[in-house]
C-alpha cells in the first residue's frame, strides 16, 4: 500500500508541478487544461484512501477541500468560457498548486520514512495563509462568473407546467459561497491542529532522530 501511495502522490506531484511550470513560464491560465482537470478528477481517490485506512488524514476536512475545487473548477470556470481568462483564474491554480507541489512531494518522501525539518515545516506552515487565500480567490471567482450565470441562464431550470419550481442557478452560487466560506473556517481550525501535532517540539525531535 505505501507503494501504490507513492505513486498516486508521485502522478499527483507531477501533474501540479507540470501545471506550476507552465504558469510561471508562460503566465497563462489552464481553465481549460486537461492536467488540472484530471488532477483534480484524481483526488477523489484520497477520500477512498481515508474511508479503506490506508490514509490516516481525517475525512471531512479532505472531503470538503476537494469538493470546493471540483465545483469550482468543473462546475463555475469549465462551464464559462468567459470566466476562464480572468487572472482571477491564474491566481487561484497557482495558489492550489503550489500547495499540492509541496504537500504531494512531503507525503512522497513520508511513504519512505524520510522527514526533513524544512519541508516539514513548509507543509504544515505555508496552507495556513495560502489555504484562506485560495478560498478568496474561489469565491471572488465565484463573483466574477454571477453575471454570466445570469446572461446565459446555464444550470438554471425551469420545470414545466403543472410545476412552478424553478432553480435559479446563481442564487445556489450565492449560497454556496456562505457554505464555503463556513467550511473555511473548519478546515483551517484543522490546518492548526495538524501543524501543532507534526511540528511540536515532541513531533520534530522523534522525526529527527
Amino acid at each position: 500500500m505505501n507503494m501504490y501511495l507513492f505513486v498516486y502522490d508521485l502522478m499527483q506531484f507531477c501533474g501540479h508541478s507540470w501545471i506550476f511550470t507552465n504558469m510561471i513560464i508562460r503566465f497563462m491560465t489552464f481553465g481549460k487544461g486537461l492536467v488540472m482537470r484530471l488532477c483534480q478528477l484524481l483526488s477523489v481517490l484520497e477520500i477512498l484512501h481515508i474511508l479503506i485506512g490506508i490514509d490516516k488524514s481525517r475525512l471531512l476536512p479532505r472531503f470538503l477541500q476537494m469538493t470546493e475545487r471540483i465545483i469550482v473548477l468543473f462546475v463555475v470556470i469549465n462551464s464559462q468560457e468567459e470566466v476562464q481568462g480572468k487572472y482571477v483564474v491564474c491566481v487561484l491554480f497557482f495558489l492550489w498548486n503550489i500547495l499540492d507541489v509541496v504537500r504531494y512531494t512531503y507525503n512522497m518522501l513520508a511513504r519512505m520514512g524520510l522527514y526533513y525539518l524544512p519541508l516539514t515545516w513548509l507543509n504544515f506552515s505555508l496552507c495556513i495563509p495560502f489555504y484562506p487565500l485560495s478560498v478568496l480567490a474561489e469565491g471572488f471567482a465565484i463573483c466574477v462568473s454571477l453575471p454570466y450565470f445570469e446572461s446565459f441562464g446555464t444550470y438554471s431550470i425551469k420545470l414545466p407546467f403543472p410545476f412552478t419550481f424553478s432553480i435559479y442557478f446563481p442564487y445556489v452560487l450565492k449560497m454556496y459561497l456562505l457554505v464555503l466560506f463556513a467550511g473555511m473556517c473548519f478546515i483551517i481550525q484543522n490546518l492548526f491542529s495538524e501543524r501543532m501535532a507534526h511540528l511540536g517540539t515532541g513531533n520534530i525531535k522523534n522525526k529527527r532522530s
